[in-house]
């Protein structure tokens, strides 16, 4: 069983206060988080909750993905899955856009779509997020 953990540090309201949010398992970085960064159309350079989810929603989605692929007797050569999460204040998130791109070998058009969708269901992430009032896919196929 692996289990994976997160530390986040804050100071200050809401509004006004900062925080620093540490990938402790893996060690591979700390970084800024802040409530008019989150809610803002711009980052600049700070991260949010949102941000990590879409992390982890196109990493998860790209595993899941891989394994669908094998199981009709593909392999990603190519592949990029983005995850644009949407972040309303006062409503929560609001959807979550994949979007996958790219080829794979021994596979047709419809076997990578249908691979795709079947990660989209299957992904642990997308599973965890079911509650998402939207979660979209766009696949291009650039076989």
């Amino acid at each position: 069983m692996a289990v994976r953990t997160a530390r986040t540090a804050w100071n200050g309201t809401l509004e006004e206060g900062s925080g620093q949010v540490e990938l402790t398992s893996s060690g591979t970085g700390t970084f800024d988080v802040s409530w008019p960064r989150r809610a803002g159309d711009e980052a600049q350079g700070v991260t949010s909750p949102e941000e990590l989810i879409a992390a982890a929603h196109s990493s998860c989605f790209s595993m899941a993905f891989s394994g669908e692929l094998g199981k009709v007797g593909g392999t990603a050569e190519q592949v990029e899955v983005t995850a644009d999460v949407t972040f309303v204040p006062g409503q929560g998130i609001t959807k979550i856009a994949l979007a996958v791109r790219g080829y794979a070998s021994g596979v047709d058009e419809a076997a990578f779509r249908s691979a795709a969708e079947a990660a989209k269901t299957g992904c642990p992430v997308s599973q965890a997020l079911a509650s998402v009032p939207e979660i979209t896919l766009d696949v291009t196929y650039e076989g």
